[in-house]
């Protein structure tokens, strides 16, 4: 297995590859260019913006800065809104459904390191996928941690860090965030 195999297939692998930090610098430089680009220039940043991730749906706005590590394991729907600052860590699948906006300063890490510190010293490293429903609404200052699901319709608290995953149609906030309520969308 290639080191980007063992990567999205969640094993210990070195993010030192060549091909992982050739990728890693290819996308760097296109979210520079997106982040530098005027508000003059909003069709030249909305193309770059989908040359970043070319598995977003229509209808992606993101307000600059943003970043990420791949931009290619970034998987979104329809009408996805990320307000300013966001980064997502997609060493794994980042999978976003549509109709969801994140807040400023969202964090999504797919990357994750062993406990023990003999391992996490050698520098490699894994990662765990995320999944984010439909209608998903994040506040800002929130941090998705890695492997969490949250269903459909999820409202996370702004500044919650979110450890686990939750079901459908729930208002999740705290560190660690639990369920502050359920939501009747009926």
């Amino acid at each position: 297995m290639t080191e980007k195999d063992k990567m999205l297939a969640g094993a210990m692998y070195s993010p030192s590859d060549p091909e992982l930090a050739k990728a890693r610098h290819l996308v760097r430089l296109l979210f520079h260019k997106f982040n530098s680009l005027s508000e003059l220039d909003l069709e030249e940043r909305q193309a770059t913006l989908y040359k970043i991730l070319p598995n977003a749906g229509e209808n992606l706005f993101i307000e600059p800065p943003f970043h990420c590590d791949y931009g290619s394991n970034i998987k979104a729907g329809k009408n996805l809104f990320m307000n300013f600052n966001c980064c997502i860590l997609d060493v794994a699948e980042v999978s976003i459904g549509d109709n969801c906006m994140f807040g400023p300063h969202v964090q999504i890490y797919t990357a994750t390191h062993p406990l023990e510190f003999k391992a996490r010293n050698s520098g490699k490293e894994y990662a765990k996928p995320i999944t984010i429903g439909d209608n998903v609404w994040i506040g800002g200052n929130a941090t998705i941690c890695p492997g969490v699901t949250l269903g459909n319709n999820v409202v996370v608290g702004s500044g919650a860090v979110v450890t686990k995953s939750f079901p459908d149609d729930v208002v999740v906030a705290g560190n660690p965030a639990k369920i502050i309520k359920s939501i009747d969308n009926d």
